[in-house]
């Protein structure tokens, strides 16, 4: 960095090229791979394959559930952030 700026690389915003190539390029199989997924839960050898694709299809239907982060015991309740707050550590 010169003088607190950043000089060099990508403008904050602007997506990596390679990532958009390669993510338009995973998207041209998404119907296949959701009827392979739905076949494997359908059909499956194991069960364990079978839970594993059905998971995989609800996580991109419906998103991934949130994980709440458990502190202390396991009667604890989830810890509430409140406020986070920036501090000036002296020039660091």
């Amino acid at each position: 960095m010169a003088a607190g700026r950043k000089t060099g690389g990508r403008v904050k915003g602007v997506p990596n090229k390679a990532t958009a190539q390669l993510k338009a390029l995973a998207q041209k199989h998404t119907s296949e791979a959701l009827k392979t997924l739905a076949s494997i839960m359908k059909g499956g050898d194991s069960d364990s394959a079978r839970v594993a694709a059905a998971k995989e299809l609800l996580d991109r239907g419906y998103g991934k559930p949130a994980q709440a982060i458990v502190g202390g015991d396991e009667d604890s309740q989830p810890i509430r952030i409140a406020r986070i707050e920036l501090i000036d550590l002296g020039g660091a």
